[in-house]
Formats: structure tokens, sequence, C-alpha cells
């Protein structure tokens, strides 16, 4: 029988960017991820429903956190971006899992946008591991001055029987982007 999968613990990081290349953002940049540490109680199973519906709940508590960290402002064009760490023990299908059907349905609400897919990248990997969180408009994937990555990683996660869950925002477009055509 699956056990419950538990939240473990929360982390996250924000990113106040005033100049990038010697050209001021005018602090308008503003990039955020949360972190989810969850278990990974499908080890061994086929059925990986129970990690599909704890997508969905990662999807609002995370994005509630980021929306708080971020501060958009009413109709501020936002890019966001999903990813997961698979520990030893478990399947990259346990990370695309928990990120593809239910997680962006929750986010999509509570940021106002997201007629883009939410891009993604999972990983299996050790304890400390770090992973490149892809950024897209969520409105429009071809704004290219919105296409831009966020580097993350959870000191101490995951153990071989976890999944690290992350979720970033952004606001403000990659910092001093020179193409801003759009498709």
């Amino acid at each position: 029988m699956n056990q419950p999968i538990r939240i473990k613990r929360i982390v996250t990081c924000q990113e106040d960017v005033f100049e990038a290349n010697d050209v001021s953002t005018n602090g308008r940049v503003k990039r955020a991820w949360a972190a989810a540490v969850i278990n990974n109680p499908v080890i061994g199973l086929d059925d990986m429903a129970a990690l599909t519906e704890v997508g969905e709940t990662l999807g609002e508590r995370l994005g509630e956190i980021l929306l708080a960290a971020i501060c958009p402002e009413d109709g501020e064009l936002l890019a966001y971006g999903k990813s997961a760490i698979v520990g030893g023990g478990g399947l990259l299908e346990h990370g695309a899992a928990v990120l593809h059907p239910k997680l962006g349905k929750p986010l999509r609400a509570l940021i106002g946008q997201g007629k883009s897919i939410i891009p993604s990248t999972v990983k299996q990997a050790t304890i400390g591991a770090s992973i490149d969180i892809p950024l897209h408009a969520a409105d429009n994937e071809w704004d290219f001055a919105m296409l831009d990555a966020i580097t993350a990683m959870v000191p101490g996660a995951p153990l071989n029987n976890e999944i690290v869950v992350f979720v970033a925002l952004a606001r403000g477009g990659r910092p001093a982007a020179r193409i801003g055509i759009k498709a």
C-alpha cells in the first residue's frame, strides 16, 4: 500500500536584479523559486496517481509563496517554469508525474495568466544537485526577452526516496535582454 506523500520542507530563493552586464534594470527584474521536498511513496510501483495529485497541491502552495515574493503589478507579464530532481531510488517518471498533469492549473489561476505551456526539466540526481528551471512568458512563449532560466538547489536533498519539486516565477524579463522580438 502507498504511504501518504508528506511535504518535508519548503525552501525559497528570491533574486532582485538591479544591474546586468553594466545595464540598469531600474529594479524591474525580480525572480524567485520555491521548492518542496517530498517523500516518494511510489518507488517500485507503477501507480503514480498520488504523485499526480500532490502536483496540484504544490502548484497552488508554491505559487502563493512566489506571488508574495515577486509582487507583480496587476496585468504585469510574468514568466514561469517548473522542475524536479528525483532521488536515486526513483524514476524520472516520478518527477514528471508531479509536474505535468495537474501542477499548472492552480498556478495559472493564481497568476491570472498562462496561455503558454509551463516549460520544465526533470532529472535524477543525488543530494545537493542543482537544476536549471527554464522560464518563458506565461502568455507568449515566443517573447524572446522573457526567455530565461534560474538555477536552484536544496541543500541536503534529494535523498534516495525523495523528490524536490521546483516552481519559478519572474517579472521584468531576462536582465539586460537585447533581443525583444515577439513572434
